[in-house]
């Protein structure tokens, strides 16, 4: 994680220490089988998305196509493991790492006409990339296994000191250890000159070669990285699903890595750590309670991206900063307060409506009647559409005075304090290393 102003090197060493304990423990306190697999999915999808940031976030290339390599190590790790149980003679917990090379391999074979561009160029290059290998998905069956995909079994190698992988218990600690070590090198790649190189890239690619560096090649390198992490995280989801079909490699998959990247914030190395988070409550449990979660995750990624284009790490540091300065939980903490319950009212109130209006499409099968927060509504009656209506309509209206209220509050906080910034101004710093007003 990048460290925030202000934070010391024992202050960060806490916070990778604790970010270790809860990998490396989590698996072994967590007993039930929703937990074990929320954890082994979000460990899975951590590597992924902090390795697309490493070319969206650290370098500016936005790729309509990461998830080729996250499926092609998948198919990759999942043959490897089949050649495991017909006895080659390579333990199971490295199957991953052939996953992560052979994705580097690809890399190294499409990534030097992939990076010569960058913008809106390299994004639809990515993207025409992606659309041709998973064309090629579909026309050879023998290596991609058709519409039924290849699968394999974990158990087949053999025990090393008792592990098997078998228990999913046993697979989530092998993940979470994997997920640490790439979590620590992709943070420390960020910290080598190749790193600062290619940031500079991002910022000015013509300035970097006036003064004698090649950005294609810092490019190129920075998409072999990512792509071996990437294949590192297909070749544990192999491990994880023991299955890969053809949809690993669909550009709805590198779609889902690029929104919540964005959403969980690419201006902060812990961002994607946040959206990964979030993209597996969203696939796992946000899509069992309701079939409109789709358009809850779009709501969710629109609004974020006009509110707060810094994505959730961005919008918690901004507060966090402003926070933990002397007497701004006083002076602030009851607007904050406001804020967030006409918040969840006028989410309650729109989220009532969605889900009605999903249940009327649903009538003769589900009845007329839609259980909602413990109260029966009755999708036929106007009362019941007024009400949900008059709801998202009182809490659009109170966190508008609310938070006019929360900017009256802060204003004069900062006047008292005889703060140098300008009232009503929140700065936070964006990906590109600038700083941008946030003006009430």
């Amino acid at each position: 994680m990048t460290n925030p102003p202000g934070l010391g090197r024992l202050a960060s060493g806490v916070l990778w220490g604790a970010y270790a304990l809860v990998l490396l423990l989590t698996p072994l306190v967590l007993d039930s089988s929703l937990s074990q697999t929320l954890l082994a999915q979000m460990g899975i999808t951590i590597i992924a998305c902090l390795s697309f940031n490493l070319l969206l976030g650290q370098g500016g290339m936005l790729s309509f196509g990461h998830a080729v390599y996250t499926g092609m190590g998948a198919f990759l790790a999942m043959h490897t493991l089949n050649r495991v149980s017909a006895g080659w003679p390579l333990p199971v917990s490295l199957v991953p790492l052939v996953g992560g090379v052979g994705s580097l391999l690809l890399a190294l074979l499409l990534g030097w006409v992939t990076t010569r561009k960058s913008g809106t160029a390299f994004a639809m290059i990515t993207f025409g990339m992606g659309e041709l290998v998973w064309a090629l998905a579909l026309v050879l069956p023998d290596w991609f296994g058709g519409e039924a995909g290849v699968s394999g079994n974990r158990v087949a190698g053999s025990v090393v000191f008792g592990i098997s992988l078998g228990p999913q218990r046993q697979l989530n600690v092998l993940i979470c250890f994997y997920t640490l070590v790439c979590t620590w090198l992709m943070f420390a790649f960020t910290q080598t000159p190749l790193g600062r190189m290619l940031n500079a890239v991002r910022d000015n690619a013509e300035r970097v070669a006036f003064v004698g560096y090649d950005p294609h090649r810092v490019r190129f390198l920075a998409f072999v990285v990512s792509s071996f992490f990437a294949g590192v995280a297909g070749g544990l989801a192999a491990l994880n699903f023991e299955l890969v079909t053809a949809d690993v490699l669909s550009a709805q998959r590198s779609g889902a890595y690029l929104l919540f990247t964005v959403l969980g914030g690419t201006g902060y190395f812990v961002g994607p750590i946040i959206g990964a988070v979030l993209m597996v409550l969203s696939f796992v449990l946000l899509s069992s309670f309701t079939k409109a979660w789709l358009l809850y995750v779009g709501l969710m990624f629109v609004g974020m991206v006009m509110l707060a284009p810094g994505g959730v790490a961005a919008l918690v540091m901004a507060q966090v900063r402003l926070l933990r300065q002397q007497g701004a939980w006083r002076a602030l903490g009851g607007a904050y307060l406001a804020v967030l319950l006409a918040a969840a009212v006028a989410l309650a109130g729109l989220v009532a409506l969605v889900e009605m209006l999903y249940h009327l499409q649903q009538l003769a099968a589900l009845g007329p009647v839609l259980p909602f927060g413990g109260v029966q509504l009755d999708v036929q009656q106007a009362g019941s559409w007024m009400g949900a209506g008059l709801l998202l309509l009182t809490g659009l209206a109170c966190l508008r005075v609310s938070y006019r209220q929360w900017v009256r509050r802060h204003q004069g906080w900062l006047s008292l304090r005889n703060a140098p910034d300008t009232p009503g101004t929140l700065v936070e710093t964006e990906a590109n290393g600038t700083s941008k007003g946030l003006r009430s």
